[in-house]
């Protein structure tokens, strides 16, 4: 069975993601993450060992969610179908020049990742568990005093990642596996729901400690794979290199016209797809970040972790993909049936036999798996946030709805769930900007304070005191004064 949207709804998804990914977003998300890297005179260059510093000294948590284990929840939603699916649908679609705007869409995206999670520890609410909940729905409300703007952020995270969100990463794994091992999808589909219910009804430490354990191994093999391949292909990886320049500025197309399309192509592809894998600047890895006991005790800690979370995702972990499916060379492009998962599957098979299409069947298994947990810990956040007192029903009624979109999923036509996850991010990605860049002030405070300290040999500590735009903003139980 095939689920697809209704024509008429069909229309107005194309319609927005047009007007969203075509002008709007493009310009606000480069424009802030540039905004954003030229105030804090280049964080992502300048801090980036510190990064990998601080990473080493995150494990501890007193039984609440630690750095680290924030880390691998966001991590668990960004390497997901993205990284397989998504460079895939890229290169097909805008040409390998898609890869360089991937890339550039993540340099600036992560001094957009460090405001935006910076942002959510400093305005994090104690849950009373020793964890933490917060995120852009707390920090719209706390720092701009915007509730409805705040509740429109929520409603929307909660259609993205629930629903939409989880019905991609549950179709890119049944897909994979029904080309991979001929499992009927609708089979793949009751299959996911009985293994994640348990895990979802445990909660988000339980979601964070299954993070921890599967996302760095599924990440660490995977990047081996890419690396042997790119081994035994080592002479053609400057031309493959000089193809994705290239063709980022349309120098491998004819003249004229021709060049202006394939480079709004490049672009455009390149920023959505590079925006759905690492989701700087989107408001939902701000929901991870906001859980975690900072190690040093400043909200900027986690700003740092998170940062290097789109590093990996998109500089590491989608490049290897990138590089997969151009050195087996343009021709597998040709068929329009390869134009997601398939085509790295084909791709990595091309390189090193047939066992390479079942190894992607199993990576986006594991990858898609733990971005639907992940995605589904950003919801529960935002429906308690929504519902107050009525969470517990309204988290249990929440669940069963994120099952039966995993089933749904399953059996949809990768164009329409695509189309309505990209408008959804969009809508998202729009309230955010917005919020993070009018709370910027507070965030650039908030990393001097954190550099003088550690400029002055000092293991940085957040005193809300010395903050007159957070004194009275931020909650005493989450962050009590030193």
């Amino acid at each position: 069975m095939d689920f697809t949207l209704p024509p008429l709804l069909t229309s107005l998804v194309d319609r927005g993601n047009g007007l969203l990914w075509g002008s709007v977003l493009i310009y606000l998300l480069i424009g802030a993450g540039l905004y954003f890297t030229v105030l804090t005179r280049g964080i992502q260059l300048r801090y980036f060992g510190h990064m990998f510093k601080l990473l080493g000294s995150s494990r501890q948590s007193n039984g609440g969610i630690s750095s680290f284990q924030a880390l691998s929840t966001s991590l668990a939603a960004r390497v997901g179908t993205g990284n397989l699916a998504g460079v895939a649908v890229a290169i097909y679609f805008g040409g390998p020049g898609a890869i360089f705007w991937m890339w550039m869409t993540a340099m600036v995206g992560m001094a957009t990742s460090f405001v935006e999670s910076t942002l959510a520890q400093a305005y994090k609410t104690d849950h009373g568990d020793n964890t933490f909940r917060g995120g852009p729905a707390r920090y719209i409300e706390r720092g701009l005093g915007l509730r409805w703007l705040a509740v429109l952020f929520s409603i929307c995270l909660i259609i993205a990642f629930g629903l939409a969100f989880n019905s991609v990463q549950a179709n890119s794994i049944a897909q994979a596996m029904e080309q991979a091992f001929a499992v009927p999808t609708w089979a793949m589909g009751l299959v996911l729901m009985a293994v994640v219910a348990p895990i979802i009804f445990g909660g988000l430490k339980s979601i964070a400690k299954v993070a921890e354990l599967v996302v760095p191994l599924m990440a660490l093999l995977y990047l081996i794979l890419a690396l042997v391949v790119v081994g035994l292909n080592i002479s053609d990886l400057p031309s493959a290199i000089m193809t994705i320049v290239r063709s980022a500025f349309g120098f491998e197309q004819a003249a004229g016209g021709a060049v202006g399309y394939a480079v709004s192509q490049a672009i455009m592809n390149g920023i959505q797809r590079g925006l759905f894998s690492n989701e700087a600047g989107m408001g939902s890895a701000p929901n991870a970040a906001a859980t975690a006991s900072t190690r040093p005790d400043h909200p900027a800690a986690q700003g740092f972790i998170q940062m290097l979370g789109v590093f990996l995702d998109t500089l590491v972990i989608c490049t290897a993909t990138a590089a997969i499916i151009i050195m087996a060379g343009p021709e597998l492009m040709a068929g329009d049936e390869n134009n997601g998962i398939q085509l790295t599957q084909m791709a990595l098979s091309s390189h090193v036999g047939e066992w390479g299409g079942m190894f992607i069947a199993v990576a986006i298994l594991l990858f898609a798996f733990t971005s639907v947990i992940a995605n589904y810990s950003y919801g529960e956040s935002n429906i308690e946030y929504l519902a107050g007192r009525r969470a517990p029903v309204a988290v249990f009624i929440y669940r069963l709805a994120v099952l039966a979109m995993i089933m749904i999923g399953s059996m949809a036509s990768l164009g329409a769930i695509w189309n309505f996850a990209d408008l959804s991010m969009g809508m998202m990605a729009i309230i955010n900007l917005v919020a993070i860049l009018m709370l910027s002030p507070v965030a650039f405070s908030l990393f001097r304070d954190y550099e003088e300290q550690l400029k002055a040999g000092k293991e940085p500590v957040f005193d809300p005191s010395r903050f007159p735009k957070l004194v009275n903003k931020v909650d005493p139980k989450a962050w009590p004064k030193k």
